[in-house]
């Protein structure tokens, strides 16, 4: 029987050469966690989330938006590599031009993480501190079953907006905003 010390971690190099299994993952302190396919509703949300923000950062040509789980490199020795629902880079951060093969070495300015019916609150927190300690600027905690997004930076405590409420990200999208309604509708 191995024990953990005998658990060999892999690299995110190593990672992407896997063979797809058809089930999500993400690697986690050089370890392959399976993750849950996501339901309808979360689908729904995370594509309302990626064109509002999408139609608003082509608009007024700022950078690109991801979205499907792309990769984002939280941590190196042991490995992270966390699939973002919807995150954003700005041409600053990532320069205009074909997308390269493979994870950006930068981090996004801005990652949205959908919460699902079957996530905890102290694994999505964690994921939060791993985005914003490996240089994302914000993170912002979708929960379409509360209806409420948590929005989380390095500049003070976390807030909370309620449908009623408008999301604005100034730090990161100067002049975006957008009623939180807009991420649950049909």
């Amino acid at each position: 029987m191995a024990t953990a010390e005998q658990v060999r971690l892999i690299t995110i190099e190593e990672y992407m050469k896997l063979p797809d299994n058809g089930r999500p993952t993400e690697l986690v302190r050089g370890k392959v966690v399976e993750m849950n396919v996501p339901q309808s509703r979360h689908g729904v949300v995370c594509l309302n989330i990626g064109g509002i923000l999408r139609n608003f950062v082509k608009q007024h040509q700022l950078g690109r938006v991801l979205s499907n789980d792309a990769g984002i490199i939280t941590e190196r020795n042991p490995d992270t590599l966390r699939g973002a629902d919807v995150s954003y880079y700005s041409y600053a951060r990532l320069p205009q031009g074909q997308t390269d093969l493979g994870y950006f070495l930068s981090p996004p300015e801005l990652v949205i993480e959908v919460r699902s019916p079957s996530d905890r609150w102290p694994r999505i927190l964690q994921k939060v501190a791993e985005y914003l300690n490996a240089g994302v600027d914000v993170v912002c905690v979708v929960d379409y079953i509360a209806q409420t997004v948590h929005i989380y930076d390095s500049e003070g405590p976390e807030r909370r907006l309620h449908v009623g409420d408008e999301l604005a990200l100034p730090t990161v999208l100067p002049n975006f905003h957008t009623p939180v309604e807009t991420f649950f509708e049909d």
